[in-house]
């Protein structure tokens, strides 16, 4: 009944509700007043005279267009603000007054006389009665069971004055109705904060249950990545969706709305320390110089061009093959207007657009990210995996050489480290082809720096599972996995993009940067996690009804069950940066990649793709003491 009552009224029109609250008070004032004389006289029903029944009337009278003046009728009950009560004190004084004035008048009249304690009675019963009832239908409204039909009940993890202006801030915004306030700490278990009720968390299984609730949102951005990485693990798989929202800071610096509470992003998970990126290192390789980047519309080009224009780079030049992918991101950085931005279509196995393009421009550094790189798809396609990854590579590289680039810099892959397929193999071509230009500059004393950066699996870029695993979700299942022990290093795009120009600057030609990626994340783990983000459960012998189902599909041509970043971990050393090591390039053998290159090309001419895998792989395999001495 109280919920078809309140439903009710909520979908009233905004006049019929003021005309509701008009005649309550009304109502209300006249009661005051009965009431009045009845404390005065301690008598239930006091004698109705000519003179009380007209200074009842009049009460309302005088009342309601004080209470219109002073706003009382323009406030959201279900919004209406503690110091609400302040304004109704004044509004009610004021009527009070007005009202002894006219019984003063009257008394003169000779119309008979009204007891002094009267107008006190009147002003507390009425205050009381007036404030008391708006106060009551705001708790029905706002707190309990004055939660509407169309809100979705959430628990607020975090009690700190971020969490309760997030709680306020949320009873304007969407349809999401906070039950309560979850903290660790059992000294404020049982209290209130806010207006709230705070909840113990290991409780949280049945308060879900007897709240309904289908999500919880983190207010918990001042606390350790460990910390926090320990929270989310420990309330995920509850059947509710977790979010997260910035620092409370943020919204009074501007930078974040008040209602973008977002989803718990999977690298969250992944326990990576954060290192804020060195502008001196950053600065020194882009300010006022004019970059290249290939494979600009590709996800880790693409992240390099938006970090890039935001470092006063001279010009920038996208170059991409693909023509949707040139425009949307052309499109995209042509509206931020931090410097001029030139698109070119063409390919990198194109020599003749590849130097018209360098040296039209004037190019300065140059970012090599194009290439093959979905494993599967690029075993399947060996020769256009060769063409694309190994002589892209060439063209480009021997090109920048010619051009005189001073900064060239490969993105690889930790597949290049003892690849079991093409794409790997391609990769630790692409590697060596860049320290063999490195060695010719340096032969030739030319003040030209050529690296390649290595780092594994990139969170949200094209052909992760991450975006795979989301999709499958979102469709219901089953989420498909090659296997679930397979273990991959990841990191997020943004961090990628920042390392890989931090290593550049780094560069002393020759050298091969790898990124530390932390601990590899198992995918049957990665999998379940991302489900259990989702607000689902997982589907297994305890729960074989419910849920999202793990499939497993075995594992696909070419996969390694456990990828690596090193050759021989004892090369690698320490940089200024402590997310970026470099090998040790005294301890890298040479090989003879020209002519290795030729007889590769001769395959490839007679399109043999058996020839073309065994020079692929016996030469990257056969080099003397590689497995030992590589990094």
């Amino acid at each position: 009944m109280l919920d078809f009552l309140r439903y009710t009224l909520e979908r009233l029109p905004r006049f019929w509700k003021r005309v509701i609250l008009i005649s309550f008070d009304a109502v209300a004032l006249i009661v005051a007043l009965w009431a009045s004389y009845a404390l005065r006289y301690a008598v239930w029903m006091p004698v109705i005279t000519e003179e009380r029944v007209f200074l009842a009337l009049i009460a309302p009278v005088i009342a309601i267009p004080i209470f219109i003046r002073m706003g009382l009728y323009r406030a959201v009950i279900r919004y209406l603000p503690d110091t609400a009560i302040w304004t109704i004190l004044r509004a009610m004084g004021i009527a009070t007054m007005i009202w002894i004035i006219v019984v003063f008048l009257m008394e003169m009249a000779g119309r008979g006389i009204v007891p002094r304690s009267v107008p006190f009675f009147f002003f507390a019963i009425g205050t009381a009665l007036i404030g008391g009832a708006r106060f009551a239908a705001k708790v029905v409204l706002s707190h309990g069971t004055g939660m509407r039909r169309d809100e979705q009940p959430v628990f607020i993890y975090g009690t700190s004055s971020s969490s309760v202006q997030l709680a306020m801030a949320l009873r304007g915004n969407g349809n999401r109705f906070v039950v309560g306030l979850l903290d660790e700490d059992p000294t404020n278990h049982g209290r209130d904060v806010g207006g709230y009720r705070v909840y113990n968390p290991a409780n949280l299984p049945r308060l879900i249950e007897q709240y309904g609730a289908q999500e919880i949102i983190l207010s918990l951005s001042s606390i350790s990545a460990d910390r926090r990485k320990s929270v989310i693990s420990s309330i995920s798989g509850l059947g509710v969706k977790i979010r997260t929202v910035p620092d409370i800071t943020d919204l009074v610096d501007g930078r974040y709305l008040a209602n973008q509470i977002r989803e718990i992003e999977i690298d969250e998970l992944l326990g990576r320390s954060f290192v804020p990126p060195d502008p001196a290192l950053l600065g020194g390789i882009l300010e006022g110089r004019t970059i290249m980047v290939t494979g600009a519309g590709g996800s880790i080009g693409s992240e390099l061009c938006r970090l890039i224009v935001q470092w006063k780079p001279k010009k920038l030049v996208l170059f991409e093959a693909n023509e949707f992918a040139l425009y949307k991101i052309d499109r995209e950085l042509q509206g931020l207007k931090h410097c001029e931005v030139v698109p070119v279509l063409g390919s990198i196995t194109n020599e003749p657009r590849v130097r018209e393009t360098i040296r039209r421009h004037g190019v300065d550094v140059l970012y090599h990210a194009a290439a093959h790189k979905h494993v599967p798809l690029v075993e399947a396609n060996a020769l256009e995996g060769i063409e694309n990854n190994v002589y892209g590579t060439m063209v480009v590289a021997k090109v920048a050489f010619e051009e005189d680039v001073a900064d060239f810099v490969l993105i690889s892959s930790d597949k290049a480290v003892r690849p079991t397929n093409v794409m790997g193999a391609t990769k630790r071509w692409a590697e060596l082809i860049v320290r063999h230009m490195a060695l010719e500059a340096q032969r030739l004393g030319k003040n030209q720096h050529f690296c390649a950066v290595r780092f594994g699996n990139v969170l949200g870029s094209n052909g992760s599972v991450v975006p795979l695993f989301k999709q499958q979700i979102a469709q219901g299942g089953p989420v498909t996995v090659t296997n679930p022990d397979m273990r991959r290093y990841f990191m997020s795009i943004q961090e990628a993009a920042e390392l890989i120009v931090q290593s550049s600057a780094l560069s002393k030609g020759g050298d091969i940067f790898l990124l530390e990626m932390g601990e590899p994340v198992r995918i049957g783990d990665l999998a379940e996690n991302m489900i259990r983000l989702a607000g689902f459960s997982v589907r297994g012998p305890e729960n074989p009804q419910g849920g999202i189902e793990i499939k497993v599909t075995g594992s696909r041509p070419g996969e390694k069950l456990f990828e690596e970043l090193f050759y021989d971990m004892a090369n690698a050393l320490q940089t200024q940066h402590p997310k970026i090591l470099r090998a040790d390039s005294t301890a890298i053998v040479h090989h003879n990649i020209t002519e290795a290159c030729d007889r590769l090309k001769a395959a490839m001419a007679v399109r043999d793709e058996t020839a073309a895998r065994t020079i692929l792989f016996d030469f990257i395999g056969m080099a003397p003491g590689a497995k030992a001495t590589e990094i």
